[in-house]
């Protein structure tokens, strides 16, 4: 019977949940089958039911584990005694870094989740909304102390982070720059649109 290949400090569940993140991003959430998943991780598909209850609670685990870490990390941001276009950069340079690093988790969150069962859809609708209006608060405070141009905030927000998902093309590019290039442009690309000069 084989066994599920760990490394150290990963357990099981953790080495199914990666394996997951990326069968649901090449396939969809809806269209992987538990069977692939098994034969992506090497094992029965019955074994699977020791670590995890359905492909529902991977779905969950990986939304909210991306949620969580932007929402700990707009919690450091918000909280530096740094200006409001720092607090931009810093936010989108993490965006840029999970996108780059953790690419497969943010993709499904970002595209798969409409597929979660309430009470998580709604919660995580929620986390969602709540996310870009604390980042459009800070563009707005930026525009009070004239450090940011005269826009619409929630516009912004809404550009930047599309824009940022657009990493994905640079995934599937075979001729690519190198990733600090990418974060390099990406920064003097949107930062320097913000910037009232």
């Amino acid at each position: 019977m084989a066994r599920i290949k760990t490394e150290k400090n990963i357990s099981r569940k953790d080495v199914i949940v990666t394996k997951a993140a990326i069968l649901f991003r090449e396939k969809g959430f809806k269209a992987a089958s538990m069977r692939d998943l098994a034969e992506a991780v090497g094992v029965e598909a019955a074994s699977l039911y020791n670590h995890i209850k359905s492909k529902t609670e991977l779905l969950h685990e990986l939304c909210f584990s991306v949620a969580n870490r932007f929402t700990h990390k707009i919690d450091e941001i918000e909280a530096e005694p740094i200006s409001s276009i720092e607090k931009v950069e810093k936010i989108l340079r993490f965006h840029i870094s999970e996108m780059i690093n953790h690419y497969e988790e943010v993709y499904v969150s970002d595209r798969e989740w409409k597929h979660l069962a309430d009470p998580y859809l709604s919660n995580f609708q929620n986390q969602r909304r709540i996310y870009r209006k604390r980042f459009a608060a800070i563009i707005e405070n930026g525009i009070r102390n004239k450090e940011i141009k005269k826009i619409d905030a929630a516009t912004a927000v809404l550009i930047m982070l599309h824009a940022i998902s657009g990493i994905e093309s640079w995934h599937r590019s075979t001729q690519k720059i190198s990733a600090e290039e990418l974060e390099q442009n990406m920064i003097t690309i949107l930062v320097g649109g913000l910037t009232n000069h």
